[in-house]
């Protein structure tokens, strides 16, 4: 169901699948990766997508993210069809509508904490003045409130610490949806509850959220299930 916009207008779902299809093709034979899948994605969703290895959970995070592209069917974001937009138009979405939280961090190993924050929002707003307090602010939303750390690499943080800087950086530019993919995969349980918590705290707050995992106990923080098999949805608890 659509929402309705401060203007009274109604909002378009988030994201929508209609029959997408993504094939790889290869030498050895075609490889469809995401099999005709219907799904919509509301605002305020916290969405968990599991299924085994090759079920098209990667490819599926991909085409949302706006770095790949279907080969049939149509994937709209805010009501617009992906592949009417233009390699600019793409890179603005990416910049502007979505974060990016990463099992592997993926910091920048050479920029310091604030820095590798900072980062998004410079590709934004190039005045510096004008960027003001914000990567402060996402930091501290992420839960990293002492800013003695914000001077150090991302080498000399904790694996926790590392992946609250990359929920800073995934938040800095206030995107509208968070792509997550096993946010908590390379940590230990106790600090993958940290963070959790975290998301669903933000999820709380009115932020989209889309988590790859393989972890059950990690997937019953969203509010949704959706299991993929073979590069088709088998289940959806939404």
């Amino acid at each position: 169901m659509d929402t309705v916009t401060a203007s009274g207008g109604p909002r378009p779902d988030l994201i929508r699948f209609e029959e997408v299809s993504k094939v790889y093709p290869l030498p050895a034979g075609d490889v469809v990766a995401l099999d005709r899948v219907s799904l919509t994605v509301r605002n305020g969703e916290f969405i968990a997508v599991m299924g085994p290895s090759g079920s098209g959970k990667t490819t599926f995070l991909n085409l949302i993210g706006c770095l790949d592209v279907p080969t049939a069917g149509r994937l709209l974001i805010n009501g617009r069809d992906v592949a009417d937009l233009s390699d600019d138009e793409l890179t603005f979405l990416r910049r502007d509508t979505i974060g990016f939280i990463f099992q592997q961090f993926n910091l920048i190993p050479l920029l310091s904490v604030i820095e590798n924050v900072e980062y998004p929002l410079v590709l934004k707003v190039r005045d510096r003045e004008a960027r003001g307090e914000r990567p402060f602010e996402a930091l501290k939303a992420a839960g990293l409130d002492d800013e003695r750390l914000y001077t150090h690499k991302p080498n000399e943080l904790s694996g926790g610490q590392q992946q609250r800087v990359a929920i800073a950086r995934a938040l800095v530019n206030d995107p509208d949806l968070l792509l997550c993919d096993e946010p908590t995969g390379n940590l230990d349980q106790r600090t993958g509850a940290g963070i959790m918590a975290l998301l669903a705290e933000m999820n709380r707050g009115g932020k989209t959220i889309i988590m790859v995992t393989h972890d059950p106990g990690i997937a019953a923080y969203a509010t949704r299930q959706v299991r993929l098999v073979d590069g088709r949805i088998q289940e959806d608890t939404g």
